[in-house]
C-alpha cells in the first residue's frame, strides 16, 4: 500500500490500540471475574480431543491492499471486546478446563508474512499458504485465533486475510456472524451487513366453516405424525451409524487418521443469480440448488475416478460411460446450530455496548443421504435434493442427536462423547454446508471485501463441500484431504458445471419467465 493512502487510512479509521481492556457488567467488576471463570461447555472441550481439534478458517478477499495497523488498531474494539476473543482456555488442578481472561498482544495474532509481489503464481501461492496453516495450530499459552494478511494480487483480490478460530470459541454460523458484525456496508459506513431472512407464507382469508376447521385438524395431525415418525427413524439411523453402519468406500471416503493430515482449499466464485433463476423456475430454495449440483458434480467426479480404476475403459470414454456401482450409500454430516442465533446486530452491541448475546457451541448432527448417480436429465438431481431436504426438515434429528451427547457426557464422559461422533464421522464420507451472507458489499474499515469463503480443518472427512453468499456472488469452497482427493479442482469444476447444466436445462425448457431471467 502506498504511503498517501496508509496515512489516510490511518487518520480516517486507526484508533489507539490498548493492551487491557476492562468493562463493568451491570456495574459490578466482580461479575466479570466470575463470567471470565466459567468453565469449557462439553461442546467447547469436545474439540480439544485429540480426534476433534478443529479450526475454522474465513478466507476474506478485498479490493484494496490491507493495512495491518488499521486492523489492529480497529480488533480492539471490535473482536477483543468478546471474552472469548481475549481469553485463555485453563485447565485447573482438577482437570477442568476454564475461559480465564488475559491481555492480548495483537503482534502474536495478527501475522503478515513477507510475499513476493512480482511472484509467478500469486494464486497458487495464496492456496498453498493456507494449505500450510493446516499443518499447523495455535499455541495454547494466548487466546485462540489469529488473522493472516497476504498484500498479494490474486485474479480475485487485491489482497486476501485468513481469519482461524478454533472451534471451541464457537460454531461456525456464530463464529461469521461475529466477523460480519465487525464489518459496516461501504454505502453506509454506520450501517451493519444485512443477512437475507426467509419470506414468510402469505396467510390465506381465514375460513370458519367446519369442513374447513376439520381440514385444518387433518392436515396438523398428520404433519405431527410425520414429524415423530420421521424422527424415530433418523434417530434410529444414527445410532445404526454409531454402532456399525457405513457408507461404501469410495474414491473419496477417508481413511483412518485423517484428522492429523493437511489440507487443500479450493474455491470458485459462481454468479448467485444464476442459482436465483433455478431456485425460481423450479419453485425451490438456494439450499435445494445448491445440494443438487453438489450431487451431480460429485456424481460426474466419482464416475470419472472409477473410470479411471476400470480395466475395461476406453479412450475417452470416461465422461460418457457409466462406471459408477449401484446403490452407493454416501452420506453427509449437517452441523445444524440448534441455540437461536443471536443475529448481527446483537453481536455488534456486545462488542460496542457490553450487552449480552447468545453464544457458544450448541450443535446438533443431521445425516443427510446425497443420490450417487449418472442422470439423463440434469434437473433430476435438484428434485431428489429437495426431496431429501424436505424430508429432513419434517424431522426433530438435529435436536435428539445435540441431547444424546449431552446426556454420553453426563453419564460416560467426554472421552465417550468423542468416540461416539467419531464413529458416526468415520462412518460417513462428507461434510456439506450452505451459509448466507451479505445482501450489500460491506467493508473492514476502509478495505471492501470482495468475496467470502469460510472452511475448515481439522475435520475427519476428506471432504468438506461449502456454500457461501455475497451480494450477487455465491463462492464454493472446498477442504480436501489431498492424499484421497489429489485433484480438487477438477472435482470443484465439476460441480461449477453441473450449475452451467442446470442452468441451460431451466431456460431450453421455458421454465423461466423473461422477467425472472434478471431477478
Amino acid at each position: 500500500m502506498d504511503s498517501e493512502v496508509g496515512l489516510w487510512l490511518r487518520k480516517r479509521f486507526l484508533k489507539p490500540i490498548e493492551t487491557k481492556r476492562a468493562y463493568k457488567v451491570g456495574g459490578q467488576e466482580e461479575e466479570e471475574e466470575q463470567q471470565q471463570q466459567q468453565p469449557l461447555s462439553p461442546a467447547a472441550r469436545l474439540f480439544h480431543e485429540p480426534n476433534f481439534n478443529v479450526y475454522n478458517i474465513a478466507i476474506m478477499g478485498w479490493k484494496t491492499k490491507m493495512c495491518p495497523e488499521v486492523v489492529k488498531g480497529n480488533l480492539v474494539h471490535t473482536l477483543l471486546k468478546h471474552p472469548r476473543f481475549s481469553s485463555l482456555q485453563v485447565t485447573d488442578e482438577n482437570g477442568e478446563m476454564k475461559w480465564v481472561h488475559t491481555r492480548v498482544d495483537l503482534d502474536m495474532h495478527v501475522i503478515v508474512p513477507d510475499v513476493n509481489p512480482n511472484m509467478d503464481s500469486p494464486d497458487q501461492s495464496v492456496e498453498d499458504y493456507i494449505s500450510d496453516l493446516s499443518k499447523t495450530h495455535i499455541d495454547k499459552s494466548q487466546p485462540l485465533w489469529d488473522v493472516h494478511i497476504l498484500n498479494l494480487k490474486t485474479s480475485n483480490a487485491e489482497s486476501t486475510s485468513i481469519f482461524r478460530i478454533h472451534h471451541s470459541l464457537g460454531d461456525g454460523t456464530s463464529l461469521i456472524s461475529l466477523l460480519l458484525a465487525c464489518t459496516r456496508q461501504t454505502a453506509d459506513p454506520e450501517a451493519l451487513p444485512t443477512i437475507p431472512v426467509k419470506k414468510q407464507k402469505k396467510q390465506h382469508k381465514e375460513d370458519n366453516s367446519n369442513t374447513w376447521k376439520l381440514l385444518k385438524w387433518f392436515v396438523g395431525f398428520w404433519w405431527v405424525v410425520k414429524l415423530f415418525w420421521n424422527t424415530f427413524i433418523d434417530v434410529f439411523m444414527f445410532m445404526l451409524t454409531a454402532l456399525f453402519l457405513k457408507d461404501t468406500d469410495t474414491p473419496i471416503k477417508e481413511p483412518p487418521g485423517l484428522e492429523f493430515t493437511p489440507r487443500r482449499f479450493v474455491y470458485r466464485i459462481v454468479s448467485l443469480d444464476d442459482m436465483k433463476l433455478i431456485k425460481n423456475a423450479m419453485n425451490m430454495t438456494i439450499n435445494d440448488v445448491a445440494l443438487g449440483i453438489t450431487q451431480a458434480g460429485l456424481s460426474c467426479y466419482l464416475n470419472r475416478r472409477y473410470g479411471e480404476q476400470s480395466t475395461e475403459k476406453e479412450e475417452g470414454a470416461t465422461s460418457r460411460k457409466v462406471y459408477l456401482p449401484e446403490k452407493i450409500r454416501l452420506r453427509s454430516t449437517l452441523y445444524i446450530n440448534i441455540r437461536p442465533s443471536a443475529g448481527i446486530q446483537a453481536l455488534a452491541d456486545m462488542m460496542k455496548k457490553n450487552t449480552e448475546a447468545k453464544w457458544g457451541n450448541k450443535i446438533g448432527y443431521v445425516l443427510l443421504p446425497f443420490t450417487i448417480a449418472i442422470r439423463d436429465d440434469p434437473l433430476d438431481y435438484i428434485h431428489e435434493a429437495k426431496a431429501t431436504i424436505d424430508r429432513k426438515k419434517n424431522s426433530l434429528e438435529a435436536i435428539f442427536t445435540f441431547y444424546i451427547a449431552e446426556l454420553v457426557v453426563k453419564i460416560f464422559g467426554i472421552k465417550w462423547a468423542s468416540a461416539l461422533y467419531h464413529r458416526i464421522i468415520t462412518h460417513t464420507t462428507m461434510c456439506f454446508t450452505n451459509l448466507a451472507g451479505p445482501l450489500e458489499e460491506i467493508g473492514f474499515y476502509g478495505h471492501p471485501m470482495a468475496f467470502l469463503p469460510p472452511s475448515c480443518y481439522g475435520e475427519l472427512h476428506s471432504l468438506v463441500v461449502m456454500f457461501q453468499s455475497y451480494i450477487n456472488k455465491m463462492t464454493i469452497v472446498l477442504s480436501v484431504d489431498e492424499g484421497t482427493i489429489p485433484d480438487p479442482h477438477r472435482l470443484c469444476d465439476d460441480i461449477v458445471e453441473s450449475l452451467k447444466l442446470v442452468k441451460d436445462a431451466v431456460v431450453e425448457r421455458g421454465l423461466v419467465k423473461e422477467n425472472q431471467e434478471h431477478k
